[in-house]
């Protein structure tokens, strides 16, 4: 199963071209960098859904909050957490 997983654009790190921009995401307290090549009008402040290091979409507080629930919920969070370098 995929699985694309909600976080918050925290910073825009790279503005070169849009197939270059990378961004820091929370995704409930864990930061990765991740792509934005798919979702050129992300800014910061937006929430984002991130499958393998890349943002597939902009999604709103409500939903990622919602997916974040259920993901916890699930006991995904915990491996996340665990699998953090």
């Amino acid at each position: 199963m995929c699985l694309a997983i909600p976080g918050k654009i925290l910073e825009i790190d790279a503005e070169l071209d849009a197939l270059f921009r990378t961004a820091k995401v929370s995704f409930g307290g864990i930061q990765k960098s991740i792509n934005l090549c798919m979702v050129p009008t992300a800014q910061v402040g937006d929430y984002v859904l991130v499958h393998v290091g890349v943002a597939i979409s902009k999604i709103d507080e409500e939903e990622a909050t919602r997916v974040f629930n259920y993901l916890k919920a699930m006991g995904e969070v915990e491996e996340l957490e665990i699998n953090n370098p």
